[in-house]
């Protein structure tokens, strides 16, 4: 077993569970610009800062340099998910916004942005579980897997970033409760 594509499996347990959550919001009567907040800062900061920084900062280019290219292929049509996913909590942070601001016609875009945000993660992430990360997992030494499994534990210990990956699924398994276990 490849420990380093074990640890982004290991995120994607995750980052599933809040896109669950996002799902059960939409489905609300009404959204709670509170926890539309609570979404978007851990889409920001866990799946987004802390998760693709491993992958793109880390994974990919070393899929890159193993020969996989950036701008067609695999990796490329994943760091365009990735962009495509940063549109969608823009669009569900502005639409939180307007609704604090009493706007209630801004209650549709932000619906579409939390089901667009999970159906797009949940494609993606059976793309990388399955695919790319055998891909990744087939091309790497053992030292290199060594390696990017120590720089990803090192981010994931929070010691340079901020909140650690714990701090960030202690957060997610709050919304599950709230969301998901009534």
């Amino acid at each position: 077993m490849n420990r380093a594509t074990q640890n982004l499996e290991n995120d994607h347990v995750h980052i599933l569970q809040l896109t669950q959550v996002m799902e059960k919001m939409a489905q609300m009567s009404q959204l709670d610009p509170v926890y539309l907040d609570e979404v978007a800062d851990l889409i920001r900061n866990f799946a987004d800062g802390l998760h693709h920084a491993k992958e793109e900062e880390l994974l990919f280019p070393l899929m890159v340099e193993k020969g996989f290219s950036n701008h067609n292929g695999p990796v490329a049509v994943m760091l365009h998910e990735h962009v495509l996913g940063r549109n969608f909590v823009k669009a569900m942070t502005e639409g939180s916004r307007e609704l604090k601001n009493g706007n209630k016609d801004a209650e549709n875009q932000v619906r579409e942005a939390l089901m667009g945000y999970a159906n797009l993660l949940q494609s993606h992430i059976g793309k990388e579980n399955n695919i790319l990360f055998r891909m990744a997992a087939n091309l790497m030494s053992m030292p290199e897997e060594h390696q990017l499994y120590e720089q990803f534990t090192h981010l994931d210990s929070g010691s340079e970033s901020g909140p650690s990956s714990e701090d960030y699924i202690r957060r997610v398994q709050h919304l599950v409760n709230l969301y998901l276990t009534k």
